[in-house]
């Protein structure tokens, strides 16, 4: 053994929907999240904790759109509804954004999965009723709204989709990167 101790899970309450620390019930994380994508929401908090201590008030928007994005705050994972997902596609977007290099996209599946993974029968492959593959068009469309306000860039073979184009009129794989307005 490495010498570290086993970090111990926090207790749960019976439905899995809150754990408890010290006699206090706090949400739980979206267990659906698949684990590669909740691994980056989580550090990503981790690293906006560190900028809460050393910018303040400042840099608190980040750690409330990875509390979104892991399903901590906002709307309760287990009861979605099309705004609360919406919601949470668009924290996710900027904080995977906020997690990866600069230059670096992601795609609108990746914030998708976040968001929709737990909503139904779909788990994992989005295949079924309520799988995250159900969210595809709402994360274009979150993706879309933010384009619109510069927030991020949506590209398609590596440039920029042209202006005034509609993302809506575009067939094909997108990735999203950071646009000149994103909040690091």
């Amino acid at each position: 053994m490495n010498g570290m101790t086993p970090r111990k899970e926090p207790e749960r309450t019976d439905d899995g929907h809150y754990i408890i620390v010290n006699g206090r019930k706090w949400r739980a994380t979206d267990p659906n999240i698949p684990p590669n994508l909740e691994s980056e929401l989580v550090a990503e908090l981790m690293n906006a904790r560190r900028a809460v201590k050393e910018q303040g008030d400042a840099a608190r928007f980040r750690v409330q759109d990875a509390k979104v994005a892991l399903g901590e705050r906002g709307e309760k994972w287990w009861e979605p509804t099309d705004e609360g997902v919406a919601a949470r596609i668009a924290a996710a977007i900027r904080t995977l954004l906020r997690k990866r290099d600069e230059g670096k996209t992601i795609c609108p599946s990746d914030a998708a999965r976040v968001a929709g993974s737990g909503t139904g029968a779909g788990g994992e492959n989005g295949d079924g009723e309520g799988g995250w593959r159900n969210y595809m068009d709402l994360a274009r469309s979150v993706a879309a709204d933010m384009a619109t306000t510069g927030e991020i860039i949506v590209m398609q073979s590596g440039e920029p989709i042209p202006d005034g184009m509609r993302l809506q009129d575009i067939s094909g794989p997108i990735r999203l990167a950071r646009g000149p307005k994103f909040r690091i």
